[in-house]
């Protein structure tokens, strides 16, 4: 007689909604937090992670808890625009490549031999605060009520959009794992942004992660409001594998699709005393880049260590500076009304300022005086006429 499948208990301390990047990493935080190890988990996750969906990049200057899955490194990041070419040296950090099969493999493993931690394949139809005990979640598979609960699902903006006080746009991308008849590509250089192709009136450029001298990923970006047809992105990467590369014939070892919303519209960091958000709801792609993996570990890392602390969630979410999502509308407030601009502003940054103090602008660390070297050394004109359209409330339009 096969055994019955346990039932799982309705009762937890935290329930986790989703498990992509930001449910699983938090997840995987509190798995490694002593302090926490008689708190029971429940991830509840509406589909399987069975498919490498997507590849997560990020550069470090320190250990993160996934260093061990991390797929590649390169020691080396190209810049290229028609005005200006360099390939920078990489001193403190590195720029690091993990697959998303890789880490959702490595977490549920983890999390299937920790005792704290149920996970659950069904979704959540509702998530309410109930008064005296926490949280109370709705599925087909039941109820589940906890002291507080962690909703990573995709915000919901186009009912809540307001087009008269922020900025909307995508991150929108195609990108092909290719393998070319002859070496193509220098495995240890990242072209991080290759500027070179036609702009459109917006920000476009080809992003290629190497892994060998004849395997890439290679994906044309675009950081604009809608998104192109399929074969118009097709038609890029054709264009650099043949024209930029000399690359003859190459096949298509796999694809990854994606649009990354990037906005200035409030993120709220929780819904409630008790339900805190996470990942995209929360914020933690960052709105002029969106770059997310290590701003979902660093708030992980966040909530764990208050939560180890005192038993409750940091009073401060998330540490973000207000100049830094400053910073983010009004770079956005310029691809929204002249993305074309956004080409010189970034070869004004890699040309005038070292790629080191560039990542750490991007990571929110610099300092005042750091803050300022950056804005000095752009073009000021268009971010002038950028804080003129935020004090007054309404964005830039072309």
């Amino acid at each position: 007689m096969v055994p019955e499948k346990p039932v799982p208990p309705t009762e937890y301390d935290y329930l986790i909604v989703g498990g992509g990047a930001a449910g699983l990493s938090l997840a995987y935080h509190i798995s490694q937090e002593p302090a926490l190890a008689s708190k029971r988990v429940l991830v509840l996750e509406p589909e399987a992670k069975t498919q490498n969906d997507r590849t997560w990049s990020f550069w470090a200057d320190e250990p993160l808890l996934f260093d061990g899955i991390v797929a590649h490194e390169w020691e080396q990041l190209a810049f290229r625009s028609p005005q200006f070419e360099r390939v920078f040296s990489l001193r403190r950090h590195r720029y690091k490549m993990i697959r998303g099969l890789d880490f959702y493999q490595f977490v549920h493993a983890a999390l299937a031999r920790s005792p704290q931690v149920t996970c659950l394949q069904a979704s959540v139809t509702d998530l309410a605060e109930v008064e005296g005990v926490g949280v109370r979640s709705t599925t087909a598979a039941g109820e589940f009520t906890a002291r507080y609960a962690f909703d990573s699902r995709p915000p919901e903006l186009n009912e809540a959009r307001q087009p008269r006080k922020h900025r909307y746009l995508l991150q929108h991308f195609v990108g092909w794992e290719v393998e070319t008849d002859e070496d193509a590509f220098d495995p240890a250089t990242v072209e991080f942004m290759d500027f070179r192709g036609a702009q459109h009136h917006e920000a476009r450029f080809i992003y290629v992660l190497p892994f060998s001298r004849r395997k890439a990923l290679v994906e044309y970006t675009l950081f604009s409001a809608e998104v192109l047809p399929k074969a118009e992105y097709e038609a890029e990467i054709r264009r650099y594998l043949h024209e930029q590369l000399g690359v003859g014939t190459f096949r298509i070892e796999a694809e990854e699709v994606g649009a990354i919303p990037m906005t200035d519209h409030p993120l709220a960091a929780r819904a409630g005393n008790h339900i805190i958000n996470l990942g995209t709801r929360a914020g933690r792609a960052k709105p002029s880049t969106g770059y997310a993996f290590k701003r979902i570990q660093a708030h992980s890392a966040r909530l764990v260590a208050g939560l180890a602390a005192t038993g409750h969630p940091p009073q401060d979410l998330t540490g973000d500076q207000w100049q830094f999502h400053l910073f983010d509308t009004l770079l956005l407030d310029i691809m929204q009304r002249q993305g074309e601009r956004t080409r010189d502003i970034f070869t004004e940054l890699f040309q005038r300022n070292p790629v080191e103090r560039i990542f750490d602008f991007l990571d929110e660390r610099t300092s005042w005086k750091e803050n300022f070297q950056i804005m000095n050394s752009v073009t000021p004109w268009p971010f002038l006429r950028s804080i003129g359209h935020v004090v007054r409330g309404r964005p830039g339009a072309r």
